[in-house]
């Protein structure tokens, strides 16, 4: 896809570290398709990619620093969407990726969300807050088209 004569636009493939990361490199070689970049946790895990990357603080919500780690990623999240203008964001979640997801919808950028592989019936906490800002919201189970009735069932990405 282009945005103007020979650009191609440009994406933001946003998610946490570990399963929800695994899931979404599934989708590199829409990656290497477009003008992408990555967003993901700083952990000890190790991102491997020759995608550009930013890293974001990883939060738990019944931690002590969980406002400050927000805000912080908050901060971060501006500073990416400044930056790198994307015309649309791929997110599999989860909670470091809500702020990004957000500053990117008030930016003008399209959002993409994919609910986690590992949830049948259940909806994550992040999928049940994005799913009124996502301009597509995608399921991998048809058991979830119950908790989101405007999802697309797209079958597994795995």
């Amino acid at each position: 896809m282009e945005k103007n004569k020979g650009e191609l636009i440009k994406v933001c493939f946003a998610a946490s570290s570990g399963g929800h990361f695994e899931q979404l490199l599934m989708l590199k070689p829409l990656m290497e398709k477009y003008n992408s970049f990555i967003v993901t946790e700083r952990t000890k895990y190790n991102v491997v990619t020759d995608i550009p990357s930013y890293y974001v603080m990883q939060i738990n919500r019944k931690e002590f620093l969980f406002v400050f780690k927000m805000f912080i990623n908050f901060l971060k999240s501006i500073y990416i969407i400044v930056k790198e203008k994307p015309d649309a964001i791929i997110c599999t979640g989860v909670l470091a990726m809500i702020s990004l997801c957000i500053i990117g919808k008030i930016g003008k950028s399209k959002l993409i969300y994919i609910e986690s592989f590992a949830k049948v019936s259940s909806a994550t906490e992040s999928g049940k807050f994005l799913y009124r800002f996502a301009d597509r919201f995608y399921v991998q189970w048809e058991e979830l088209l119950e908790k989101y009735p405007k999802a697309v069932y797209i079958g597994k990405i795995y």
